[in-house]
This record gives structure tokens, sequence and C-alpha cells, in this order.
């Protein structure tokens, strides 16, 4: 799979293991350098899309919502790359983000860099940023859309 596939499609799970799935098979298509900016209410599987997005890159330790942390960093074995997960629920706006220097986590070009709550640093975002749109249509079921 590739992005190309299934950009703009709406892609349905049924599970929560599907949804891990998807993102495992997303980080398998994205080099480094990437930001994905997922969009979703609270609950919608940004988490969930993340732990599946670090297996895919070969990462094996448990991870978590970056709630209170804002970020986690993960080091992709055998490699020199990293994997950054942000949650900016908790950060004002774009100045604050900048405050704790999220503008490396974004321009890293060895790291993959998901953001849940985007919408705190739109006007900082990469031109080439991926934004992810997840919507909970049931408890098990997930719409996705990946679109530039």
């Amino acid at each position: 799979m590739n992005t190309a596939s299934f950009e703009n499609q709406i892609i349905t799970t049924h599970s929560r293991e599907a949804s891990e799935s998807f993102g495992e098979q997303l980080a398998r298509t994205l080099p480094p350098g990437s930001v994905i900016a997922m969009h979703g209410d609270l609950g919608a599987g940004k988490t969930v899309i993340a732990r599946g997005f670090a297996r895919g890159l070969g990462i094996s330790e448990a991870v978590s919502s970056p709630t209170y942390t804002i970020v986690q960093e993960y080091d992709i074995p055998d490699s020199d790359q990293r994997f950054y997960h942000l949650d900016l629920y908790r950060i004002a706006d774009e100045h604050a983000a900048l405050g704790f220097g999220v503008d490396e986590f974004l321009s890293d070009p060895d790291a993959w860099t998901l953001l849940e709550w985007p919408v705190r640093i739109e006007k900082i975002l990469p031109p080439e940023t991926l934004h992810l749109y997840i919507e909970k249509i049931d408890e098990n079921t997930r719409q996705i859309q990946l679109k530039k």
C-alpha cells in the first residue's frame, strides 16, 4: 500500500486491531521526515492508530497517549531514526508549542511525527503535512480518511 492508493478514500475499520493494522501499514509507506496530523474527537482512536504506526516502524515497546507528557519519543530499532508522538490537547497555541521546541519535532528529517490535536498548531504545520481524519461511528467502527 502506498499513500496515494488510499488518499482521499474513506477506509472503514471494524475493530481496534483493524485500526492498529491501518496505522502499521501507513507507517510502512511513509518516508522519514513525515508529519501526520491526526484529527478526531476524544475516543476516536488516534492513539490506537499511533500504536499500529509504531509497530509498523519496528517499535515493540508499549505506546501510550502522551496527553500529560505532551511528547513521547521512541527510537527505531537498529537505526538512528525516531518516532515522535505528540498530544497537543493541553497546548494553548503555536506560541506555547514553540516554547517547548515543537518545531524540532516537525522538521526532523530522520523521524516520523504523529500529532494529536494538530489544530492547536495549524499555523506552523509544514506544508507537506498529511492529515488523517478519524470518525467514530460506533464502539468498534471507525472511518478514516487521509488527505494532503
